[in-house]
């Protein structure tokens, strides 16, 4: 993936035919270190070919994925005492497991 949307970075910014070393430029600016085989590959499948078919051929496979989840509903007002402690203790649980992932010692752009 990091190679196709290097290769993409550098056609949009005007590369016509990124080269090899103009993606591993680019992954190495962000500390990324290129597989040749893996670099290769991705070149030569689309080496040649326009940029916006590639978009749009990726957009129209993106609208085939299911992007939603389960909607979880409360239970209707006047339910059992039983159920409202539950599910105020799933929620505790839910809120200590987030607290829980915050201090992992390094964050998503570091």
């Amino acid at each position: 993936m990091h190679y196709v949307a290097a290769y993409l970075l550098a056609a949009l910014g005007g590369n016509t035919s990124p080269s090899a070393k103009d993606i591993k430029a680019i992954l190495g600016s962000v500390g990324i270190e290129a597989d040749d085989e893996r670099l290769n590959k991705a070149i030569s499948k689309l080496n040649g070919k326009d940029i916006n078919d590639i978009i749009a051929s990726g957009l129209s496979k993106l609208a085939s994925v299911p992007a939603g989840g389960a909607v979880w509903a409360p239970a209707a007002s006047g339910g059992s005492a039983g159920t409202r402690e539950t599910l105020a203790e799933k929620e505790e649980k839910r809120e200590e497991s987030e607290e829980s992932d915050e201090d992992m010692g390094f964050g998503l752009f570091d």
